[in-house]
């Protein structure tokens, strides 16, 4: 056992049916456990926020009935022949890619996020014809390339979200040179990625500044998440008295918004790193980056190389994620409840809890 390419066999899960995002069950047939596969049966699955924009088809490429979830552990329960890096009984990660390409520069590069022909856990189409789906289901079968060993004593429900808003901090942290300590740092926003952007960039030595649109979240961020400093965007008093002191900041805002009043808090060479999907155009004068040689830039989640480390960096340096743990039977009040931003901070569904593969 454990090597065996079985039939295909079926599984249960809550899936999209329309553009009104209402999710409810839906049985479908899971590919054969080919030889480079992993057949995993889910235990959790985190909620992200761009799960509502594709269950609402507000990118305008949806297409139902669809299974989201993009922040899956579960456990290995047969391996292909030609696997080796996993064995039954590991438990293990699949996040937002399950395919590339393999050939392409990004591919090459261990960069896969950035392959042209990536193919996303949910709502694409594998190589086979068949309709990906995600992890809000009973069982997946994945490729070994795009899982991860979830490090031993690491709760799976905690290692969740890091799959997603983990490494999507993670990442330009590392790739920008930013993972050195003695920097000042700020996060705008503070939900899923953003309550982890803090606690990743403090256990890198950087001093961590969050901007919020209100006081609401001051004693959560200082007092809890372990954040230097405080500030209100709308605080022009505030806002003036770190200018010109940040050396990055991660913009997690997901919906539109004035980049100037961030840009002037950059110092020289400083750079905006944009995280958030808005689907509406933002605005900037070029006066504003040329006058300190500024950068806005982006960052897509990250490598399967840098989601395997990540998740050994937040064991060394004992990292959780804050969440809410809810059965599938809650999921549409979940997603209500995200839409809201009334979550601390990522809702994670006990899959396996909730018994869909009875």
């Amino acid at each position: 056992m454990g090597s065996l390419e079985l039939a295909e066999r079926k599984t249960t899960g809550w899936a999209a049916k329309d553009p009104s995002g209402i999710l409810s069950p839906y049985t479908y047939n899971l590919r054969n456990t080919g030889p480079e596969d992993v057949y995993v049966k889910v235990i959790c699955c985190g909620i992200c926020h761009t799960d509502i924009h594709q269950i609402k088809n507000d990118l305008g490429m949806s297409k139902y009935p669809m299974v989201p979830g993009h922040e899956v552990v579960g456990e290995v329960v047969e391996v292909g022949s030609g696997v080796t890096k996993f064995r039954t009984g590991d438990v293990v990660g699949v996040g937002c890619i399950v395919g590339c390409c393999k050939n392409c520069q990004s591919c090459e590069k261990d960069i896969e996020q950035y392959c042209n022909k990536k193919i996303w856990s949910y709502n694409d189409v594998y190589t086979d014809g068949n309709p990906t789906q995600g992890g809000f289901a009973g069982a997946m079968v994945v490729d070994q390339k795009f899982v991860v060993k979830i490090p031993e004593g690491m709760a799976p429900e905690q290692a969740a979200p890091l799959l997603c808003a983990g490494v999507t901090v993670y990442s330009p942290l590392n790739h920008f040179g930013f993972k050195k300590s003695g920097l000042k740092g700020a996060i705008l926003g503070l939900g899923g990625v953003g309550h982890m952007g803090v606690k990743i960039a403090k256990a890198m030595g950087h001093h961590v500044t969050v901007i919020s649109s209100s006081n609401k979240k001051r004693e959560e961020a200082l007092e809890h998440l372990g954040a230097d400093d405080y500030v209100v965007s709308s605080d022009d008093a505030q806002m003036q008295e770190i200018t010109d002191s940040l050396d990055y900041i991660i913009d997690t805002v997901p919906v539109f918004h004035p980049l100037e009043p961030y840009l002037s808090l950059l110092k020289v060479d400083g750079k905006l790193i944009l995280m958030g999907v808005i689907n509406t155009p933002l605005q900037f004068i070029s006066p504003m980056v040329m006058l300190g040689r500024k950068s806005i830039t982006g960052s897509f989640i990250g490598s399967m190389k840098e989601t395997q480390e990540m998740l050994e960096f937040c064991k060394d340096k004992g990292l959780t994620s804050t969440i809410e743990v809810v059965k599938m039977d809650y999921i549409n009040t979940a997603f209500e409840r995200l839409e809201k931003n009334d979550v601390r901070y990522r809702f994670v569904v006990d899959v396996a809890g909730s018994k869909l593969d009875r």
